[in-house]
């Protein structure tokens, strides 16, 4: 994701030895479950304090071309048998608006975790703007912005999604790594498929369904709680005539678990 501010982590997460690597398989009866949201219900307010998700990201609120709208009576939230569907459409003006979940305050409260498993079960939309993510971001902002995109898909680009890890220095310096992970050529990005991330402090794994599509070393930056955010965006540069309206993604869960 694009940020607005970018304020670097503590001088202890660089200093931080990197040992315990996990390694490149994933046991879910290994590990403990530490977070469980199954959309039966959904806690959400446009800020916080005291629900379990907020509407925007918790520090500058929205990015790229689509307002994240205050949460109301089916707008853009909708949960039907434990799914929830996120909405990206247009008002009577034209303007288009969509949802994010994030899973800590503008204080930081909330859920957040050092290392673990990180993994939603989704469907994706298709179409020109559409841009769906899975992603976490470092609670400590304090000197960067330690971010993972453990999804990002481009609606008019159906054939892969992108996996990406940043660091994004306050004096400008930026780190990348990604990858675009091509497995919709023999799936469907449209039906329901797991996107999973393993964060140790030697790798950052990236899963599709339970398969290993990526791995790439762990920065000092990440070594640190991060926080889940889900959203539907739209890209800045859509051709807004071409976009379905509404358009919709739709989330089984979203559940973390730590290493034992």
């Amino acid at each position: 994701m694009a940020l607005a501010a970018f304020l670097l982590v503590p001088a202890t997460h660089a200093e931080e030895a990197a040992s315990g690597d996990s390694g490149d398989g994933i046991d879910l009866t290994a590990m403990t479950l530490s977070f469980s949201e199954e959309f039966e219900d959904l806690d959400v307010s446009e800020w916080g304090p005291g629900t379990r998700w907020i509407a925007h990201t918790p520090w500058s609120g929205d990015f790229g071309g689509a307002r994240f709208a205050a949460p109301k009576e089916g707008f853009p939230f909708t949960t039907d048998e434990g799914v929830l569907r996120i909405e990206a459409s247009s008002d009577a003006e034209g303007d288009w608006r969509s949802g994010m979940l994030a899973s800590v305050d503008t204080k930081g409260n909330g859920f957040a975790q050092q290392y673990g498993y990180f993994e939603i079960r989704a469907r994706l939309p298709l179409g020109s703007g559409v841009w769906p993510a899975f992603w976490l971001i470092g609670r400590d902002r304090s000197k960067a912005t330690a971010e993972i995109d453990v999804l990002e898909f481009y609606g008019d680009k159906p054939e892969a999604y992108s996996s990406v890890v940043h660091v994004w220095h306050k004096g400008g310096e930026h780190y990348s790594k990604g990858k675009r992970v091509e497995v919709f050529k023999d799936a469907d990005p449209t039906e329901f498929h797991t996107y999973g991330v393993k964060i140790d402090p030697v790798f950052i794994r990236m899963y599709f369904d339970g398969r290993l599509v990526w791995k790439t070393e762990t920065q000092p930056e990440h070594r640190q709680p991060m926080y889940m955010l889900i959203n539907l965006a739209l890209v800045e540069e859509g051709v807004r005539a071409l976009t379905p309206d509404p358009s919709y993604m739709y989330v089984d869960y979203a559940r973390a678990y730590t290493l034992d």
